[in-house]
């Protein structure tokens, strides 16, 4: 397995007041990030995307990840493994049930049958909750992202959420 990924949203609570209507959707009390993370089971992140919800959800931002490119290009990373004995070339990642139907995008079975299908499902959504957990983590220990002050444009809001990402991982690697 590549790793978990998933999506998260995180309100931008100090959010200038002449921005919100710019960044916010409808729905939304305050405007939105998206986070999109491929995290693996130790809470490591490999990969992120981080930008202003709006129209954004999880399966459109996905379109926007340059990861997706390389798996509709055939660029996925080559991590030959062996199941059953199947070779397989490409490693792939645990999805849940919102994300487009991807060779690579393995997804928990939604009706399950036969013992091993349950052993399946049962194993692989605990192998998703490193993910999960990978932003419970983020937000209880970084939340300069939900109070940023001030009217600071999206790149530099950007460049924050990667230091945060950056030192999370430095404290992951470090324990």
């Amino acid at each position: 397995m590549t790793g978990n990924i998933d999506c998260t949203h995180w309100k931008w609570k100090n959010c200038p007041v002449a921005w919100k209507g710019q960044y916010a959707s409808g729905h939304h009390g305050s405007p939105p990030f998206v986070l999109e993370v491929v995290a693996s089971q130790d809470l490591w992140i490999w990969y992120a995307f981080f930008g202003v919800m709006g129209s954004n959800n999880d399966v459109n931002v996905l379109d926007q990840l340059p990861i997706s490119d390389d798996l509709l290009n055939g660029k996925a990373l080559d991590v030959p493994f062996t199941v059953n004995g199947n070779e397989y070339k490409y490693g792939y990642y645990l999805t849940d049930g919102i994300y487009l139907q991807y060779s690579t995008f393995v997804k928990a079975f939604r009706h399950t049958f036969e013992e091993r299908d349950n052993f399946f499902k049962g194993r692989e959504e605990g192998a998703r909750k490193g993910v999960e957990r990978a932003f419970g983590v983020l937000k209880a220990k970084w939340h300069i992202v939900e109070h940023v002050v001030g009217p600071l444009d999206l790149e530099t809001l950007r460049y924050i959420m990667y230091a945060c990402i950056i030192m999370h991982n430095m404290v992951v690697e470090d324990k």
